[in-house]
């Protein structure tokens, strides 16, 4: 790895000009010259009858393959240029340009879908097992079973054509909402104007008071935004909820189970075993309260740091850290995030203007990744850091695979990465100097089980109840600060001495409209890394490849299947999951056990 990592990620050798390239320009232009030649081919295509009419289709699917490659490229680069430069005009008229054309390829892959939907049984099935086609049979089944649950092909190209300037409208607006929030924050005698995700990093400093300050300061800043985060999240539910009721779907979790390939009764199994864990967190909780001299911790000290690993660290040594751990596992892991931060595919510079929050984001044609996020040398930037590296190496392993078998769920998206998370985590605790710097390095590990078991848990209770109250009518910022502070004394089972209540403006995760509900599938990567892990210390070294294996299925099997497959093991029942729980509670009884002398 080189010695002197840059802080900025490298998008020049994507296209060259940043927002106002030339190149890109180009790119979009034939992007969409060839979407309107697969539109036209759509125009023409009839229902095969015979097997021997499918044939046609064969240059057709590696065309829409094609197009849905390149709308990644576009789409991530784009993404990567708003999310460093919230100021950048050009690249949000470029990211308005690129829902258009995706909204025109997803027109045309719902005429596909019709056409799939409407093939005899008999022709499908010797459809499917053409060699051409077989392996990539899971994907047409899919959307030929989801393609009879929608509406005609005219009115769903209608929905996606109003939803540009409506729904990823409303969320577009949102960035503009965030953009513009500056939190004054006074440093070496001076105040500064940070940005909401600068500011976000100083709610989680070893100081209680200045966590207390900035927080008073982000709650009454998110109170301000409240009438214009209210109108923007009511008209991104309401969009939701109409279009669900035109195609006769009465349940909201409807669109998002299918998403991430699960079933309700695998999401019922996973929330059951962790509601009757959490009195083990509660008293975790309570500890932590002694320990920091509070009676109740507030909303800013659940995060608040603990022991040794509270002094900053470097970019270098995190990156060197990582990869270190990392080796440990798996090689090719280590080798992927080495080859990442050596080509600068990561963003990390703490500056104003930025986008707040980290994300990965792959690039299909250029088989890259770009990473990005604020790195201001917490603890929790290191965990962010190796998180968004696990995505990465994720998509990294389905390179070679054909692009319609890489669109992987967001669930299982996010066990890769926190089971990156894990490897990290875990390894820092067994390699601890000293007591202090154990006890440091476990509640951190701890505060991954209080994220995903209490803090999404409550988004989770938060948006269901929002979506069943949204269908009475507009819910008020006063509502909404009403249904969240109710969600999260539920989920927190009361712990806290004070909540957030303006969370629900303040976390981008509710605005975003390409995946609905985007909350449980984090707690279900979680606690499926969990489970992989526990595997892994059973099985040794032989795991990383099977694990690699896994990984590589994940864009062509339900989440059952794939659980069945590779671990035999069935994620209705609450065996698995319980496996997962118990680790996760081992840690929490060691954390209790070695803090008993300390209060």
């Amino acid at each position: 790895m080189k010695s002197n990592l840059a802080l900025t990620w490298d998008l020049e050798s994507l296209f060259s000009g940043g927002s106002s390239s030339v190149e890109f320009a180009s790119f979009l232009l034939t992007f969409e010259q060839d979407i309107e030649k697969i539109k036209n081919i759509m125009l023409t295509a009839k229902v095969p009858t015979r097997v021997e009419e499918t044939i046609v289709f064969d240059q057709f699917i590696v065309s829409l393959s094609s197009c849905i490659e390149r709308l990644s490229e576009a789409a991530a680069f784009v993404s990567c240029l708003g999310a460093q430069n919230q100021q950048d005009k050009k690249a949000i008229q470029l990211s308005g340009k690129v829902t258009s054309l995706q909204a025109q390829l997803q027109s045309v892959s719902g005429e596909f879908d019709n056409l799939l939907r409407s093939t005899d049984d008999h022709t499908w099935e010797q459809w499917m097992a053409r060699e051409e086609v077989r392996g990539i049979s899971f994907i047409l089944n899919e959307s030929r079973d989801l393609a009879r649950e929608k509406l005609s092909p005219e009115l769903e190209s209608l929905a996606l054509d109003l939803a540009v300037d409506g729904y990823h409208g409303w969320s577009d607006f949102y960035d503009t909402i965030v953009s513009r929030i500056e939190i004054p924050f006074e440093e070496d005698g001076k105040t500064v104007m940070l940005s909401a995700g600068q500011a976000a990093n100083k709610l989680h400093v070893p100081d209680i008071n200045a966590r207390q300050e900035m927080f008073t300061k982000w709650e009454h800043t998110w109170t301000e935004a409240e009438d214009y985060c209210a109108d923007t999240l009511n008209h991104i539910a309401g969009f939701r909820l109409k279009l669900y009721g035109r195609r006769g779907w009465d349940q909201v979790l409807k669109e998002p189970l299918a998403i991430n390939r699960m079933s309700e009764k695998t999401l019922d199994a996973m929330w059951k075993v962790i509601i009757d864990s959490k009195p083990m967190f509660v008293e975790y909780l309570e500890r932590k309260a002694k320990l920091l001299g509070v009676d109740k911790l507030s909303w800013v000290d659940v995060e608040a740091p603990i022991g040794a690993v509270s002094s900053k660290v470097t970019y270098q040594e995190a990156a060197e850290n990582i990869v270190k751990q990392f080796r440990k596992f798996s090689p090719k892991l280590a080798n992927f995030s080495e080859m990442a931060f050596d080509k600068q595919w990561i963003e990390v510079e703490d500056r104003a203007g930025k986008r707040p929050g980290g994300f990965c984001t792959s690039l299909s044609l250029s088989k890259e990744t770009r990473i990005f996020m604020t790195f201001s040398g917490t603890p929790s930037n290191v965990s962010t850091l190796a998180h968004e590296l696990g995505h990465g190496y994720h998509q990294h392993l389905m390179n070679d695979l054909p692009v319609l078998n890489q669109n992987y769920a967001m669930n299982v998206a996010e066990t890769a990465s926190t089971f990156a998370e894990m490897i990290v985590a875990d390894a820092l605790v067994k390699d601890a100097n000293n007591v202090q710097e154990k006890i440091g390095l476990l509640e951190e590990k701890i505060q991954n089980s209080i994220a995903f078991f209490m803090n999404i848990h409550a988004r989770f209770l938060f948006e269901t109840r929002f979506y069943d109250k949204r269908k009475e009518g507009l819910v008020s910022a006063q509502e909404l600060s009403e249904l969240m502070e109710e969600a999260q004394k539920e989920a927190y089972c009361g712990a806290l001495s004070s909540y957030h209540p303006h969370f629900w403006a303040s976390k981008l995760h509710f605005y975003i409209t390409g995946v609905p509900f985007y909350n449980y599938p984090y707690t279900f990567g979680y606690m499926f890394s969990t489970g992989l892990y526990v595997r892994a210390q059973q099985e040794g070294a032989s795991f990383a490849d099977k694990y690699d294996a896994l990984l590589r299925d994940t864009g062509v099997m339900t989440v059952e299947e794939l659980a069945l497959k590779h671990l035999d093991t069935d994620l209705t029942g609450s065996e698995f999951w319980q496996s997962a729980m118990d680790l996760c509670i081992a840690d929490v009884k060691e954390f209790l056990q070695m803090t008993e002398h300390l209060v």
